[in-house]
């Protein structure tokens, strides 16, 4: 394995599959079955996921809501989704543990980072919910803060693309894709990767981050073997 121990990052509207609301159980599935691999490989996976399949606090902002009652909103859909992944990981045989920032002990541990620590080391999947637990931060600087924190060896960003390109390369079939790409340059092409906040965070840790398409089998498990898949951001 190149990868010991490993952040994941999903995004919420990757649980809707096709659907245009919610958790779709077959992608849930898909996803438990592609951790379960590496975790058979011996590798520590912790996992961030959004929440924007359910609620997202800028939309209610949009709206005429208080950000800060809608980014607090927001935090519960991560648990939501973060119940839904560990029931599928469980399903799929695995151990997880839920940790979230926000208290809420009959459904989850708090975070305290030497029992996430301690978790993983045991070969438990740690997941961490509801983001920071503050408002005005994102998922993306929730996953960079816990990767961090529990000493990870890189954050995957898993997404629909494979990768950071010149352009979105959905709307732009000319945008070519980059296999290595460093921080720099990221600002420098004003490239969108993560959040401000998260990503200057990542940088200044000397963290790297793998954009990787998660929707494609087998991607996840190539990765933490070393393979050439996405695209890698370090400091140089």
């Amino acid at each position: 394995m190149k990868y010991k121990r490993v952040l994941l990052k999903l995004s919420g509207e990757a649980l809707m599959g096709d659907l245009q609301y919610g958790i779709d159980p077959n992608m849930l599935k898909q996803y438990a079955d592609q951790i379960k691999e590496v975790v058979d490989l011996g590798c520590e996976v912790a996992i961030v996921i959004g929440g924007g399949n359910i609620f997202r606090g800028v939309q209610g902002v949009a709206s005429g809501m208080d950000r800060v009652q809608g980014d607090y909103m927001g935090m519960l859909a991560t648990v939501i989704n973060s119940m839904a992944l560990q029931g599928a990981l469980e399903d799929a045989g695995l151990i997880t543990r839920l940790q979230t920032a926000i208290r809420m002990e009959q459904i989850a541990e708090p975070f305290i980072k030497r029992k996430a620590t301690r978790h993983l080391e045991k070969g438990r999947v740690v997941i961490f919910g509801a983001g920071t637990g503050n408002p005005y931060f994102t998922t993306d600087t929730a996953a960079v803060l816990r990767a961090i924190e529990i000493n990870a060896d890189v954050i995957l960003k898993g997404t629909r693309v494979d990768g950071i390109y010149t352009a979105d390369p959905e709307k732009d079939p000319t945008a070519e894709k980059f296999d290595t790409i460093t921080y720099q340059e990221v600002y420098d092409k004003n490239l969108k990767v993560m959040d401000m906040t998260a990503f200057t965070l990542s940088e200044e840790n000397k963290l790297p981050i793998i954009v990787f398409d998660m929707n494609t089998e087998g991607n996840l498990k190539a990765l933490i073997e070393g393979g050439n898949v996405g695209t890698l951001v370090t400091n140089n």
